[in-house]
C-alpha cells in the first residue's frame, strides 16, 4: 500500500509551500488508494510551539486534507534516533568529531579565500584513541558525523525529474547527525538522520517534497543504505515562485494559509489553485475542480519540473468562481460570522439575509468583499460627492419628497416589485421630473452614491427593515 506523509515543523504557521506539499501527497495517496500520514517534526525545542501545531492541523482540515492515522510526534522518538546513531557508531560508519566552532570557521575562511565550496575536510575522521582522549581531557564536546565517501555515486529515479545522480564529493564532507555533547553521550539527533529513521518506522513508501530537499535526498539515501532500511520512492516538486521568479518568501507578504483565510479566500479556491501550482490538468478537464476530482486523475507525469509562478489574477478568478457557485444560503452561512464581527445584526427573518446574499453574490471576488458591499444595508452611509451632486439636480429633492409622502401614507413593505415601480412613476410625475432622475436620486439617498447593486432589490431589502424612509427623509428639500 502507498503510504505518504507530510512532516511539518511547528515553528510557524502553515506556509503555502507546506500546504501545497500536503495537497500533492494527499492527491497521490487518494489516487492510489493509499494512506496519507502526518509527522510533527518538533525537535527544535526553542522554536516549536503547540499553537503552531494546532494552526497546521486546523489549516489542513480547512483545506479539506484529512489524514489516516494519529500524527507521529517526532520528539517522542528521540531514543529510537539515538539508537540508530549508536548503530552507526558501532559499525564505524559514524564517528565523534571534536573540531571547535573556531576551527571550523577558520577552515571555511581559508576555503572561501581559495574560491572553494565550503565543506568539512574530515579532519577528525580517523582519530586515534589517544587523540580522542586528549580532546576529551581539554573538555571538548563532540558532534557525531556520518562518513560520506567522496567516490560514492548516489542514484535514484525521481517521479518528477527522472534519473538523478550525485557524487559523494558534492555533499560537503562527512555529515553531522547529532549535535555536540560530552563523549559519553549522543547529542540531539539532526534532521537528515531522524527523517530517515522516522520514515522507515512509519513504513513510508513515497517521499513527496519540494525540490529544495534534493541534496538532502542524496545524503539520506546513504543513511538508508548504512542502516539497512527499505528505501522509499522520491518525488521532488517544483518550488512556488513570486512574480520575479524567485522562491516565494515572507518578503512577498502573504505566504501563510492564515493570511489567505483572513483576506477572504475560500478553502476550495486555495486547494484548487495550489494543485495547479506545478501540476497541469489532463486534456478536457476544467481548471476549476475539487480535490476529490483532482485525486481521480492525479499523476506525477503531469507535475512540472520548472518552478510555478504565483498568479494572483488566476487565484482571484478561481475564488470568484467558487463564491458565485454558492447558493445564497451557503454564502449567508459564510458571511454571517464576518458581519457579526462588525457588530451587525441580521433580522429575525432569515429570508432577508438570504435575499441580501443573492443580491451581492455575483459581484464578490473575495469573501471579505461581502463586508464592504453589505455595509450600506446595516449602517446608513454618508452622502458621497456623486450622490450629493445628483440630489442638487432640479427636481431631484422634490421627487424624493413626493416619494416620502406616498410612503408615509401607504408604506411599501418591500415585497411587490410592481408596487415599487408604480410609486416611482407616480412620484416622478408629481415632481415633474423623469423617472430616471428619481431612480438615481433614490440610489443616492439609500446608498450615498450612484454605484451599487440592483436598485429595486436594494430598496426592497431596506424597506423590509424600515430603513428606507429615514434615509429618504435626510434628503428632503
Amino acid at each position: 500500500m502507498v503510504r505518504v506523509r507530510l512532516a511539518p515543523s511547528p515553528t510557524g504557521t502553515l506556509h503555502i509551500g507546506t500546504a501545497r506539499t500536503a495537497v500533492f501527497n494527499w492527491l497521490y495517496a487518494r489516487h492510489e488508494g493509499g494512506q496519507f500520514l502526518l509527522r510533527i517534526e518538533d525537535t527544535d525545542k526553542e522554536r516549536s510551539k503547540s499553537e503552531f501545531t494546532s494552526n497546521i492541523l486546523d489549516g489542513l482540515s480547512w483545506l479539506g486534507i484529512d489524514w489516516d492515522e494519529v500524527p507521529t510526534i517526532q520528539s517522542e522518538r528521540v531514543e529510537e534516533h539515538r539508537s540508530a546513531i549508536q548503530t552507526l557508531l558501532d559499525s564505524g560508519l559514524a564517528y565523534r568529531c571534536y573540531a571547535s566552532e573556531e576551527e571550523l570557521t577558520s577552515m571555511r575562511e581559508v576555503q572561501k579565500a581559495q574560491n572553494q565550496a565550503p565543506r568539512y575536510d574530515n579532519r577528525h575522521r580517523n582519530l586515534t584513541a589517544e587523540q580522542e582522549a586528549s580532546f576529551q581531557a581539554e573538555g571538548r564536546e563532540a558532534v557525531i558525523r556520518f562518513r560520506i565517501d567522496d567516490d560514492a555515486v548516489i542514484q535514484w529515479r525521481d517521479l518528477v525529474r527522472g534519473p538523478m545522480q550525485w557524487r559523494g564529493a558534492d555533499l560537503g564532507g562527512d555529515m553531522v547527525i547529532a549535535r555536540r555533547a560530552p563523549a559519553d553521550r549522543i547529542g540531539d539527533p539532526l534532521y537528515n538522520l531522524v527523517v530517515v529513521v522516522d520514515d522507515a518506522a512509519m513504513a513510508i513508501t513515497h517521499v513527496i517534497r519540494g525540490e529544495d530537499h534534493i541534496a538532502n535526498t542524496a545524503k539520506q539515501l546513504l543513511l538508508y543504505q548504512a542502516l539497512e532500511l527499505a528505501v522509499p520512492v522520491f518525488a521532488h516538486t517544483p518550488l512556488i515562485l513570486n512574480a520575479e521568479g524567485r522562491k516565494l518568501s515572507k518578503r512577498d507578504g502573504v505566504t501563510s494559509i492564515n493570511d489567505f483565510q483572513s483576506m477572504g479566500y475560500t478553502a476550495e479556491a486555495i486547494a484548487n489553485y495550489m494543485t495547479l501550482l506545478g501540476w497541469s490538468v489532463p486534456e478536457g478537464m476544467e481548471e476549476r475542480f475539487t480535490l476529490t476530482q483532482a485525486a481521480e486523475v492525479f499523476s506525477f507525469d503531469r507535475v512540472n519540473k520548472a518552478g510555478a509562478r504565483f498568479d494572483w489574477d488566476k487565484l482571484n478568478w478561481l475564488n470568484a468562481q467558487v463564491l458565485h457557485g454558492l447558493t445564497p444560503q451557503q454564502l449567508l452561512d459564510d458571511l454571517s460570522p464576518l458581519w457579526r464581527q462588525q457588530g451587525w445584526s441580521l433580522p429575525e427573518d432569515q429570508s432577508w439575509g438570504v435575499a441580501l446574499c443573492e443580491l451581492l453574490g455575483p459581484s464578490l471576488t473575495l469573501l471579505k468583499d461581502g463586508i464592504d458591499q453589505a455595509q450600506p444595508f446595516f449602517v446608513c452611509p454618508e452622502l458621497e460627492s456623486d450622490g450629493l451632486k445628483q440630489l442638487e439636480l432640479d427636481g431631484a429633492r422634490d421627487a424624493i419628497a413626493q416619494l416620502v409622502k406616498s410612503l408615509e401614507s401607504d408604506p411599501w413593505t418591500g415585497i411587490e416589485t410592481a408596487t415599487a415601480q408604480a410609486l416611482l412613476a407616480d412620484a416622478a410625475n408629481k415632481a415633474g421630473v423623469k423617472k430616471g432622475v428619481l431612480m438615481k436620486s433614490l440610489r443616492a439617498a439609500l446608498l450615498g452614491r450612484l454605484q451599487g447593486p440592483d436598485l429595486i432589490t436594494t430598496w426592497s431589502l431596506l424597506a423590509r427593515v424600515g430603513q428606507d424612509l429615514p434615509r429618504l427623509k435626510r434628503c428632503l428639500p
